[in-house]
């Protein structure tokens, strides 16, 4: 298999919107020529156009691309998720869920290779973001039930004094393969990172209070396109800078 040409028909499907037929041709290599030799192409790929690819995650049916992507590779596509203008998080939350927690992969692997990029606590932000009284309720009593927190919010100081206090649930108690058991992972074995990722959301909830709305947080040009557009197959975000430029 001549992997080059397959990289340049993959990012050229991309660049016209066919996403489908961009994951179809990957599909059609790991058929053929195994597993490995997919892994091989992803890591050639821009990470823009991985993004491309596992954000439109189908529950329907498995994607052989979700399961072979690797945690550094999924990291520097989640920090670059928010380019495209989901307000809903729904493409965010499906990715994220379909790689994090399948069957070969523990999460805590794809939150270590997170934490070290920049922009890890903004993203896991937008994937908390309408849990964000819950997972204060979380940092506070160590449970989900916003009825077992008196309303108080932890200082930064608290939540680091608090960082490695023992779990009152285990994770089995919250294995829903969702945001109730990616926080716990991410306050009992990121704990770091999870409070920079509630931080980053506390700011987010003030922002909402105040009727600022995310477009209007970004009025200039910040590279992000309507989801509906993309959804539709019609359009991806372009790069933004080099490290997002396409392989070839």
């Amino acid at each position: 298999m001549n992997y080059l040409a397959l990289i340049e028909k993959t990012q050229s499907l991309i660049a016209a919107g066919d996403i489908v037929g961009a994951e179809s041709a990957l599909v059609e290599l790991a058929d053929t020529e195994g597993d490995r030799a997919l892994m091989v192409v992803l890591d050639q790929l821009a990470p823009k156009d991985i993004l491309a690819v596992i954000r439109e995650y189908d529950n329907s049916k498995e994607s052989v691309v979700n399961l072979l992507v690797t945690p550094e590779q999924f990291a520097r596509a989640m920090v670059i998720e928010k380019q495209y203008k989901d307000l809903t998080r729904t493409h965010l939350r499906g990715m994220v869920n379909s790689i994090v927690f399948r069957e070969d992969a523990q999460p805590v692997d794809f939150l270590h290779a997170l934490a070290d990029m920049e922009g890890a606590s903004d993203a896991l932000a937008d994937y908390f973001s309408d849990k964000w009284s819950r997972i204060e309720a979380f940092a506070r009593t160590g449970t989900f039930d916003p009825m077992d927190d008196d309303g108080q919010m932890l200082s930064e100081t608290a939540l680091l004094a608090s960082a490695y206090a023992k779990p009152r649930v285990e994770e089995e108690e919250v294995a829903d393969q969702d945001w109730m058991q990616l926080a716990w992972v991410l306050r009992y074995q990121c704990p770091d990172l999870f409070i920079e990722m509630l931080i980053v959301l506390r700011a987010k909830a003030r922002a909402h209070d105040l009727g600022l709305d995310e477009e209007e947080e970004a009025e200039e040009d910040d590279g992000k396109v309507e989801t509906g557009d993309t959804d539709r197959g019609k359009v991806t975000p372009k790069a933004r800078d080099s490290d997002e430029e396409s392989a070839i």
